[in-house]
């Protein structure tokens, strides 16, 4: 069967100003002159030429930070700066022991590239996995290519769901609607016809054509709009935004604690220079808590890592962040609680038609759309295309319309035009047929609608008819096209599991809502039996929100109602979800907390979602969902301890620039508190399994228990110190006070790990056991006490530092216990 393109409208006029890369070079006027458009697109030898002149599509990947700017990014940080100016002094005035932190901080940022390098490589590579493949039109043969292979004057295939990856102009259109809405804003589709301009980053919701590249690489409107192409929106995280408030306040409070802290020194002891920089240095070195947001970064990059093996494509890091703190997820059932592929069940003609005429008729649709979707895919499966029936016109399927349509040419002189698509849409609302349909659709079975367009006086023949805006009214049914779906076999399992996450599902989609809900009641989503039809959902945005928080299931939905019912759902507070794989999903995706797309979904819906799976299995989702729970618990636990170490040494700096003492410690004692209390239980504990739902305002959270424990660890270590500046004397006596300090700080800050390590599993008690074991080892072995300067003398001091740090144990407990009630998360 033939088939012919629909109109095209006029083609660009001689005297326009034209860039189109085919155009031919005047020998005599070095500029570029429009030629006619060659259906066959450029020569393997054009295409050769225009790589060797740099005109390739040469569009980074988004997916992660080049290798430079990772390096760069884990080695000037302003804290490095400021530890590596620490660790030079300390090399020069004090013994090795004491430069050990810089060595950890080696070490920490290099795990750090080490583990975002892996994460790059993973993502990379699935990046281009889930690529977009733009079909090129060369030497008159179509084959898909890579983005980046795109070279100016490159003729490109367009087609339902497809992502305009670079600007060009319109070469062909067969009803041709092109959505620019994350460009401009205007959500109504647009018309393209030869000659009209096409921008990177909109996308095809009807028909099909092509276009020749005219801007490509970093010349494209995407790419210069945003860093990473196609891209408009960021994942906001709290993690990272949080991390960086809490940082700020650090730095403010250490530059005047820090210029205190070596002013006292110099004036108490001035008589050791030397002695005066190590002890400021050590009371400087454990206010930065350098090591919290290397642990934030590797533990996302571990995560990636982790997902990557699940071909899920992470393609903003946050957006695992943002999926653990998500509370509603919105599912569209076609290919996300279905398979994409149907069949054919059941034919069932109306009204006195022939049922072979009519199967010769769903044989000539299924032939004239050129990018089929999945029901008209099955129709071509069942039924056999008729060779003597000629499409004169075609009117590609849109998700706002919800039916298709052709004019046909039958072969024996005979001419008509035919409508396929959703009968509750295509027929009015007291039609007998609708009780049929509504039958079918409680079996949780799709029904589509057979009609022959109804003939209009004015039209000149059938294929004007499908031109006129009401091609519905007076639609004469001919037959029901019965479709079963195809269930995931893992979608019952993964909504179970977001109710017991007590994370609500809300099943949006453009189909019949008893289908939908017939669907939803197989897999068991709670709410399923009550059903709403968003043609009848309120237009305010509180009332629609009232309606969706109860409910759980709505059919009928436009594309332009999803991205309603999701800022909707946002006014009330939800963190929301969206997940889609069709054009008619893409704003809501946009608008979304985080959008899913599945791998083999469009295009324009992989362009804007933040995570694809790329094995297009619905059952991911929980591993993500784990994932970042994993990621964000873990985080705010090890915040906790590293803050903790920030209290209560500004605090004690505090307390000896008051008292005008001595400072306690020298760098190798906190290097070894830091270590046992917090850098060796922090990394196992930020990559452990966590299920916990992640808790909203991470610096609040995170600071209502760590300022009470840095205030008790400092307060009972000064006091311990203070009570050792009585009981000993003679020239060693700092150093045994500073014993005696030190045990009570790890004593305090060791329960703190304690607690924080909660709920106990065998290898949590056994890390806590671990490092209490770690300092007794040192306390007892003669040369690893003489390395670290830690000597206990005598029993009444060591014991006296016990008691006071079994005494701050238990105002600590309290202290948290009355947070939790003063402060609930």
């Amino acid at each position: 069967m033939t088939q012919r393109a629909g109109s095209d409208g006029p083609g660009p006029t001689p005297g326009r100003a034209l860039i189109d890369a085919g155009a031919e070079l005047d020998p005599v006027h070095p500029v570029k002159l429009p030629v006619r458009h060659r259906p066959g697109g450029l020569t393997a030898a054009e295409v050769a030429e225009r790589i060797a002149r740099g005109e390739v599509n040469d569009v980074p990947l988004r997916s992660s930070r080049s290798t430079a700017d990772i390096i760069r990014g884990n080695v000037f940080t302003r804290f490095n700066a400021l530890i590596g100016v620490l660790w030079v002094v300390m090399f020069i005035v004090a013994p090795f022991q004491d430069t050990l932190f810089g060595f950890v901080i080696v070490a920490n940022t290099g795990i750090g590239i080490i583990q975002e390098l892996r994460a790059k490589k993973t993502l990379d590579g699935l990046a281009v996995i889930g690529e977009a493949k733009p079909t090129v039109r060369r030497d008159g043969v179509a084959a898909e290519v890579s983005t980046s292979g795109i070279v100016l004057g490159d003729l490109i295939e367009l087609g339902p769901g497809d992502k305009v990856v670079v600007d060009g102009e319109v070469a062909e259109a067969d009803s041709l609607e092109v959505d620019e809405s994350l460009l401009t804003g205007e959500s109504d589709p647009v018309l393209k016809r030869r000659g009209d301009q096409m921008m990177s980053g909109s996308f095809v919701v009807a028909g099909g054509g092509a276009f020749t590249a005219t801007k490509v690489g970093r010349q494209a409107y995407a790419a210069q709009l945003a860093e990473e192409a196609s891209r408009f929106t960021l994942v906001s995280s709290e993690l990272r935004s949080g991390i960086s408030t809490i940082l700020k306040y650090v730095t403010w409070m250490m530059i005047p604690t820090a210029i205190g802290l070596i002013i006292s020194q110099l004036v108490v002891k001035g008589d050791n220079i030397k002695d005066s920089i190590a002890r400021t240095v050590g009371g400087i070195v454990p206010m930065i808590p350098e090591g919290l947001v290397l642990l934030t970064s590797v533990a996302f990059a571990i995560g990636v890592i982790r997902l990557g093996r699940k071909q899920c494509l992470v393609q903003e890091l946050p957006a695992i962040e943002g999926l653990a703190r998500v509370n509603v997820v919105c599912l569209d059932k076609t290919g996300t609680l279905t398979e994409g592929g149907m069949d054919v069940t059941g034919l069932r003609v109306l009204d006195g038609f022939d049922e072979a005429y009519i199967r010769r008729v769903l044989g000539a649709l299924g032939e004239s759309d050129p990018r089929p979707n999945a029901s008209l895919q099955a129709i071509i499966e069942a039924y056999p295309d008729s060779d003597d029936w000629r499409c004169t016109r075609s009117l590609p399927f849109s998700s706002a319309r919800k039916y298709s349509g052709a004019a046909f040419s039958e072969g024996d002189g005979q001419s008509s035009a035919w409508l396929l698509g959703a009968p509750d849409v295509l027929l009015p609302p007291d039609d007998p047929v609708l009780a049929d349909a509504d039958g079918l659709n409680e079996k949780g079975l799709r029904v589509l609608l057979l009609a022959r367009a109804a003939r209009r006086a004015q039209a000149a023949g059938p294929a004007d008819e499908l031109d006129a805006p009401d091609v519905a009214a007076g639609a004469h049914p001919a037959a029901l096209v019965v479709l079963e779906q195809r269930l995931r076999p893992d979608a019952a399992d993964t909504l179970a599991y977001f109710e017991e996450q007590d994370v609500a599902a809300k099943v949006i989609s453009g189909d019949n809502a008893v289908s939908v809900g017939a669907v939803a009641g197989k897999l068991g989503l709670p709410g399923a039996e009550h059903t709403v039809d968003a043609r009848r959902l309120p237009a305010d945005r509180d009332a629609m929100a009232a309606e969706l928080d109860a409910n759980a299931v709505f059919g009928r939905v436009t594309p332009r109602q999803k991205r309603d019912m999701v800022g909707a759902l946002q006014s009330r507070g939800h963190n929301v979800a969206m997940t889609g794989d069709g054009v008619n999903d893409v704003l809501a995706l946009k608008d979304a907390d985080i959008g899913v797309s599945m791998g083999s979904g469009s295009e324009a819906t992989k362009a804007v979602a933040q995570i694809v799976l790329l094995n297009n299995s619905f059952a991911t989702l929980p591993s993500v969902v784990a994932e970042g729970r994993r990621v964000i618990g873990n985080i705010t636990r090890v915040a906790t301890l590293f803050l903790t170490k920030t209290v209560y040494s500004v605090l004690l700096a505090v307390l000896v620039v008051c008292w005008q003492v001595e400072y306690p410690f020298l760098p190798r004692h906190l290097t070894l508190l830091s270590t046992l209390t917090i850098g060796v239980p922090a990394f196992f504990l930020a990559l452990a399994p966590n299920k916990e739902r992640a808790k909203p305002h991470f610096v609040r959270l995170v600071m209502r228990y760590a300022i009470p424990a840095g205030v008790i660890a400092a307060v009972a270590t000064f006091l311990t110190y203070l009570l050792a500046r009585t009981h000993y004397g003679g020239p060693d006596a700092l150093e045994a006070e500073t014993s005696a300090a030190t045990l009570t700080l790890f004593l305090v800050a060791l329960w703190v790990l304690a607690i924080i390590a909660r709920p106990y599993t065998w290898w949590r008690l056994g890390l806590v056991l671990a490092m209490g074991l770690g300092f007794l080892l040192v306390l007892a072995v003669p040369w690893l006490q003489d390395f670290f300067a830690l000597r206990l003398v005598g029993t009444v001091m060591p014991w006296t530092a016990v008691g006071i740090a079994v005494v701050a144990a238990v105002v600590l407990e309290l202290a948290w216990r009355w947070v939790d009630r003063r402060f609930p998360a």
